[in-house]
């Protein structure tokens, strides 16, 4: 038979100090005086939890650790190691870095925006974890790495009221393409290529002369423009540009040729549609472009091409616009601090950036002008 479990009589400075104990502010200290006092007066453990509203098994620990620890056991501790080693430590720093700079989407999940939640999905389909770890485990291994979390929707913010219903608009045309191989989606937008060096990327003189900033500075005598204005879509399915330079600036008689030149181009590859996304620009909703796409379609219905679907993105929500950061390192790229390019040296060096083919540039047509009426004499 197994000895009965009990705390043997109590010298008077263990039951001075247990007596003391009774008045303390820890719930977990005065229980378990409780229960070696009563223990000692030969209470057994089923009368003792019956007594104070507890568990047998909860009298028998404190028993059990009674024995082993003395009076030290008394004070309420933490069951947990004391070094526990972190799941995610410093060897994972950049890795995580790593993937915080990609898209869900290559992960395979249908959201552009990292949450923690999926992290921990990642990070545990990846190999770096036995399991798959908690949103609270996962932040504080963030902070421990120096890795600052912050969501995206906190910080970028678009004025439109119509905010939802667009971009739900434009996540639409993201399954469309994606359930019709013949159908691509395209992102278009454009942008003014200068030809004068900027403050960031201005560069110091000869190191034997005193330090200041070389700055190209325009020309009265230069024949061409001081920027270049570029039509550009980015095709999602492929990850290709589409440039067209322009004389002149962009508006709606440019935007229609474009169109009609990117038709050409998807119509020859053996594409039915194109998913157009794209901001609210005056030539993008004008009532030429719209009325321009309307008879493009019934044209491309009754004798076959390319259809255009258009959506515009919600207002100042470029971060919906993939096309957005590949302007922003292109103009990284092709920068030349030293000198001025020409404007034939930035369009080759765009072109070989992107690397697309450099075409004749769209010409922005003059606007006519309407002749006064001649005034009918009086007689």
């Amino acid at each position: 038979m197994k000895a009965k479990l009990f705390v043997p009589t109590l010298p008077d400075y263990c039951r001075q100090r247990l007596q003391r104990a009774l008045q303390s502010r820890h719930a977990f200290t005065v229980r378990r005086a409780q229960i070696l006092l009563a223990s000692a007066d030969g209470a057994s453990p089923d009368q003792i939890a019956h007594r104070f509203g507890c568990t047998a098994a909860t009298v028998r620990n404190a028993l059990h650790d009674y024995q082993r620890l003395g009076l030290t056991c008394l004070p309420p501790r933490s069951c947990r190691p004391h070094s526990a080693k972190p799941v995610l430590d410093q060897r994972f720093t950049e890795p995580l870095k790593h993937l915080l700079h990609q898209s869900p989407r290559l992960f395979g999940y249908p959201t552009s925006l990292w949450t923690l939640q999926l992290l921990a999905r990642t990070c545990h389909g990846k190999g770096w974890t036995p399991r798959q770890l908690s949103i609270e485990t996962v932040r504080q291994a963030l902070k421990r790495l120096g890795i600052r979390w912050r969501r995206a929707k906190h910080w970028i913010t678009s004025p439109d009221p119509a905010y939802r219903r667009k971009k739900a608009a434009r996540d639409r045309l993201l399954r469309l393409a994606e359930a019709h191989p013949d159908w691509v989606l395209g992102f278009a937008d454009e942008v003014w290529w200068s030809r004068l060096a900027l403050p960031t990327v201005n560069v110091w003189d000869q190191e034997d002369q005193p330090l200041r900033l070389v700055e190209a500075v325009a020309d009265r005598q230069d024949p061409d423009p001081k920027a270049l204005a570029c039509y550009g879509l980015l095709r999602y399915d492929t990850g290709d540009m589409l440039l067209r330079f322009v004389q002149g600036r962009p508006v709606s008689q440019v935007t229609e040729d474009f169109l009609g030149w990117v038709c050409a181009q998807l119509a020859a590859a053996g594409k039915k549609a194109l998913l157009l996304v794209w901001d609210n620009a005056s030539w993008h909703v004008s009532g030429r472009v719209r009325a321009w796409i309307r008879a493009h379609n019934r044209q491309a219905k009754r004798q076959g091409g390319v259809r255009i679907l258009m959506c515009c993105l919600p207002v100042k929500s470029p971060w919906l616009n993939p096309i957005e950061p590949k302007w922003a390192h292109g103009k990284r790229a092709i920068v030349e601090p030293e000198r001025k390019l020409s404007a034939q040296e930035i369009q080759e060096r765009v072109c070989g950036y992107y690397h697309c083919d450099l075409l004749p540039s769209l010409v922005q047509e003059p606007k006519k002008t309407k002749t006064p009426k001649t005034q009918k004499q009086v007689a």
